[in-house]
């Protein structure tokens, strides 16, 4: 007797929606399993209805920093609408939503809502009933890990998800890791007028990206009023009628910081609670599923598969989204189909943005690398003067010998999106010389990459 399913997806965010799309195109019969809303946290709760917000607070900044030299003045009388930029973010998000169970329907795509469990290799319970199937794949993506000794509480001590959904905006915010997460939403409230700390363990904020790009991202944003503690950790968290009072050991000695409403930002856990019956014996290692990367995401379980943030750093949409398509694709019989980990790129939505891809100074040295390094201030870029945003710049990593560009690090309004170019460019083993000849069109902020490029061997012309 035939399963009712090939695969059986469990999980509707990023890695499971596209994995469950993929597979229907290459002529599986799918069930997406989602407990909650089609589009996972990404959608609904993360990626897209965060950087709604973070474009109202570039607004926000844009009218109060520069709205006079636009030729705006509202002599003081304008107002923001809390409510009005968190219902806008929803109102995003619920469309993106509803776009998802459209493309279900066109690819055939079956869905059920309720809490999976995976019974036995090819059997899984949603609620009373049991599908059966020839695969499982599991994207039940991560939540926030919380501080020890003090749980969230969704109101005063608080994930990201309650951070964009707020009933009021707070007067004050304290935020704990100074990571993409934390950065952004400290971004936001600082923006809006909420007094925001944020506290990072590590030496320096945006921990990962290049350290003269975490240089200029903290001088940035201290610029904008943001307060930051960094080498620092929180030694004692209370409750109090007002808030949350925190005893924090920065470098210079004990500080204590009181605020409405306590961010935490720290990491993700998977979840992977209650999702396989004792006799499933995947391997679970420190809140994520251990998978065999390399060989198709399979799990200690044949036909048992995992891919998304449940299998652990790094917890990237666009990474799930890969692994899921790449995972389908190996269960179909397509092997070619790889995650290249070296080429991932990662961006930062604060205003200036931060975004990367490669190695960073640092590593490249560390590597062996001999290295030519390539810069390019926005400040001497005609569209970013033009659009008054020449805050940050272009820094390319190139190895010396043969010129093959091993990373770039950028910061400034568009870094986000430039960033895109300089992935194809590694994932086709693009040299600086090559990037220097491909035409970049005039005015746009993407010629200070080709100037940077041209800065590491001596051919920029503007600089």
């Amino acid at each position: 007797m035939a399963n009712d399913y090939d695969i059986v997806v469990i999980g509707g965010g990023p890695a499971g929606y596209a994995g469950a799309i993929r597979a229907a195109q290459l002529g599986k019969r799918v069930l997406c399993v989602e407990r909650d809303k089609l589009g996972g946290i990404c959608l609904n709760w993360g990626c897209i209805p965060t950087k709604a917000l973070l474009s109202n607070a570039h607004l926000v900044e844009l009218i109060k920093q520069h709205g006079k030299r636009y030729g705006y003045n509202d002599n003081g009388q304008g107002e923001w609408d809390f409510g009005q930029m968190i219902g806008r973010s929803r109102t995003v998000a619920g469309q993106l939503n509803k776009g998802i169970e459209g493309l279900f329907r066109k690819y055939k795509v079956a869905s059920k809502f309720g809490v999976a469990k995976v019974v036995a290799p090819g059997k899984v319970q949603i609620g009373g009933e049991t599908v059966t199937c020839d695969s499982i794949v599991v994207a039940t993506g991560g939540r926030p890990r919380p501080l020890p000794g003090i749980e969230f509480d969704g109101k005063t001590v608080i994930t990201s998800k309650e951070a964009m959904s707020l009933p009021a905006q707070p007067k004050s915010m304290l935020i704990i890791g100074g990571g993409p997460i934390g950065l952004e939403f400290g971004y936001f409230y600082n923006a809006i007028g909420t007094k925001t700390t944020v506290v990072e363990m590590l030496d320096r904020i945006a921990p990962g990206e290049d350290e003269e790009v975490s240089a200029a991202l903290r001088k940035s944003l201290e610029a904008r009023g943001l307060v930051i503690h960094t080498s620092s950790k929180t030694s004692k968290i209370e409750k109090t009628a007002t808030g949350v009072k925190a005893e924090v050991e920065t470098p210079s000695g004990k500080t204590t910081i009181e605020a409405e409403v306590l961010l935490v930002a720290i990491g993700v856990t998977g979840n992977v609670e209650d999702l396989f019956a004792p006799g499933v014996k995947v391997e679970i290692e420190k809140g994520h599923i251990k998978v065999d990367r390399a060989n198709g995401f399979v799990t200690a379980v044949p036909g048992i598969f995992a891919v998304g943030d449940v299998i652990g750093p790094p917890w990237l949409a666009h990474v799930a989204h890969h692994e899921a398509v790449c995972c389908v694709e190996r269960i179909a019989g397509h092997s070619k189909r790889t995650v290249d980990y070296a080429i991932i790129p990662g961006c930062t939505y604060t205003e200036p943005g931060v975004a990367s891809v490669g190695l960073t100074e640092k590593a490249a040295r560390a590597a062996g690398h001999e290295i030519r390094i390539g810069r390019f201030p926005f400040q001497f870029n005609g569209r970013a003067l033009a659009a008054g945003e020449t805050e940050g710049f272009v820094k390319l990593i190139f190895g010396a010998k043969y010129g093959e560009l091993l990373g770039a690090h950028l910061i400034g309004v568009q870094a986000t999106e430039l960033i895109s170019e300089l992935v194809m460019a590694m994932k086709l083993e693009a040299t600086e010389e090559e990037i220097i000849h491909a035409m970049h069109p005039h005015p746009t902020f993407s010629e200070a990459v080709m100037e940077a490029a041209g800065q590491a061997t001596g051919e920029s012309v503007h600089i």
